[in-house]
């Protein structure tokens, strides 16, 4: 809950630095800073988790016209900061004629943390369903975000036909009562190499994982005119895709980067230690349901052990990870 919330804040704070030429942490949030602000960002993340962590959808985000003031003047809408992190997830967004601004950036970042896809309810079966209404009044539309909590329907229904008014903005959740693995999104860079040296591929592994990044690899691939190359591959935060894609450009022979942004799904993990024959190991262990489905020694402690014990470092995994799965 706590990583989500500081996401959602990371990506403001990327926007607001992109705008104002600033590093991210260098960044003041102005508007964003204000308690109601916070207490949206926070209170999402907390909200989602106490669901169980359900997929969340959301309608096509639509924004109104005008003008608005904030910390730095006067300034039309969609808001600069709302822009950029929605161009920075690839979301698109269409204005309408409600003189008034729909989306603000905290909400733009919301929507961008966690909203896997934008468009309409398909066999949606509404469990709950919350309203939050504004407390100024539109023109042209009710001011009003509506929250669909429910399941998809195994009977498929024929698709709506187009035109009539537009709904209220909607977020929809369809929880996974029985996967109860935790999700994310990351960067993955990816680019072709046949003309870089072994030692600059190993250089750049070592220095792109101090750096932060959550996995680099190369792969053995045929390129063109039958030459060898590699595939250099690097996961890394979403937030972070352009910092090691420099990274990349600058380190390796690359001219080019090819970047997709991926959803992981990952077991709930927790570290424990376990008790062998030869000593206390720490395990990673990861769970679906409650139950545990992979157990992984930490190599470290078990080599340590091993040392100690006088046997190999596998016959030390084999038995932690038992101890673990019992």
């Amino acid at each position: 809950m706590k990583q989500k919330a500081i996401a959602v804040f990371q990506r403001i704070a990327v926007a607001e630095g992109k705008i104002h030429g600033l590093p991210p942490g260098e960044v003041h949030f102005h508007e964003v800073g204000a308690v109601d602000s916070i207490v949206d960002i926070v209170g999402a993340a907390i909200a989602l988790e106490l669901l169980g962590k359900p997929r969340v959808f959301a309608s096509p985000v639509t924004e109104g016209t005008g003008w608005i003031r904030c910390a730095h003047g006067r300034f039309p809408v969609p808001a600069p900061a709302t822009l950029a992190i929605l161009g920075a997830r690839g979301i698109g967004v269409t204005q309408c004629d409600e003189p008034h601004e729909l989306v603000t950036p905290t909400g733009a970042a919301l929507l961008a943390e966690f909203a896997e896809s934008f468009g309409a309810m398909e066999n949606l079966v509404a469990e709950k369903i919350g309203f939050g209404l504004g407390t100024r009044d539109n023109e042209t539309r009710p001011n009003v975000l509506r929250a669909v909590l429910g399941s998809q329907s195994k009977v498929q229904s024929p698709k709506s036909k187009a035109g009539g008014a537009r709904e209220p903005s909607t977020i929809n959740c369809q929880p996974s009562t029985h996967l109860d693995w935790e999700t994310d999104r990351v960067a993955v860079l990816e680019t072709n190499l046949d003309d870089c040296a072994g030692e600059i591929l190993g250089s750049f592994v070592e220095t792109s994982l101090a750096a932060g990044a959550l996995d680099v690899f190369h792969t053995p691939i045929q390129m063109k005119k039958n030459r060898p190359g590699v595939l250099l591959t690097v996961l890394c935060a979403e937030a972070e895709a352009d910092k090691f894609s420099e990274l990349l450009l600058r380190e390796t022979t690359a001219f080019g980067v090819r970047k997709t942004i991926a959803e992981r799904r990952k077991l709930r993990r927790e570290f424990v230690e376990v008790t062998t024959a030869f000593g206390k190991v720490t395990v990673k262990i990861g769970k679906i349901g409650g139950k545990v489905v992979q157990a992984a020694p930490e190599f470290e402690s078990a080599k340590k052990l091993a040392a100690k014990a006088g046997v190999p470092v596998k016959q030390i995994f084999a038995a932690a990870a038992k101890r673990a799965k019992a």
